[in-house]
């Protein structure tokens, strides 16, 4: 049904630029900033604001996250916050954290050890200790993919090229079912050609980019599209989002501006 669900993800684009809203690249807001931290970081705990269903994943964040003491999480009412730690291959991301007087608190996250040998989303496997049946609804995505997974990176930008697949956002997705990699969905469309969370998308090997004229980071898009593919990961509510680093921790704007990317 690709032609099908293609003609409409079109027809969506068409109506979110005739009425100003999208599509878009979410970057100084609602994307994550990645941190990325050295073994020597002190580490501290996280409360999640949750319930009881969240135990297994309180006991991991309890024991401390090496999370830097200048460290802000995204603006946005989603607050997305990325940890990583090359030495120990670890990555942790929250939902809504905040750095409270009491310490660190976020309404929902993941932990993840081996990052660079997972699969890229989390299952029960993702820590140790874990029942067959925990993990699988970790991650600060509604499909257990992790957040950096397919945002841009500034780096991508300053090489000038993408060499991952793209993170998409869109505004609904289907209610029953996902595709792999995603691992669950939030989706509320019944629609029969609704998108599901996980969906591969691709432009076409075949079409000639090189032919087309366009800004050169549209062509970085278009390439990593083509070669790589775009991930459905999430919904907005809202409109067709691309994801690039949220660059706080840098203490300028690099996609604003004259020197702008």
């Amino acid at each position: 049904r690709s032609s099908t669900l293609m003609g409409l993800f079109a027809s969506e684009i068409s109506k979110e630029i005739k009425t100003g809203i999208g599509p878009w690249i979410s970057e100084t807001s609602y994307s994550t900033p990645l941190y990325t931290v050295g073994p020597g970081q002190a580490r501290v705990p996280v409360k999640l604001d949750a319930g009881a269903w969240a135990a297994p994943l309180q006991a991991v964040l309890s024991r401390g996250v090496p999370i830097p003491a200048n460290a802000r999480p995204a603006a946005g009412t989603d607050g997305h916050l990325t940890i990583y730690q090359p030495s120990t291959d670890t990555l942790w991301e929250f939902w809504r954290a905040a750095k409270r007087a009491d310490g660190w608190h976020a309404s929902w996250g993941g932990a993840m050890e081996h990052v660079s040998t997972s699969p890229g989303y989390y299952s029960s496997a993702s820590w140790p200790g874990l029942s067959a049946s925990q993990g699988w609804n970790w991650g600060s995505t509604a499909t257990s993919l992790p957040m950096i997974g397919g945002t841009i990176m500034l780096d991508d930008l300053r090489r000038g090229s993408i060499d991952h697949a793209l993170a998409l956002d869109v505004p609904n997705v289907c209610k029953r079912s996902f595709a792999f990699p995603a691992q669950r969905t939030d989706g509320t469309s019944t629609d029969t050609n609704c998108l599901p969370e996980g969906a591969h998308l691709r432009i076409d090997p075949s079409v000639d980019l090189a032919k087309l004229s366009m800004p050169p980071i549209t062509r970085m898009l278009a390439v990593a599209a083509q070669r790589y593919g775009i991930d459905v990961r999430d919904v907005t509510h809202h409109a067709v989002a691309f994801y690039a680093e949220d660059p706080t921790q840098y203490g300028s704007n690099p996609y604003a501006g004259a020197a702008g990317f």
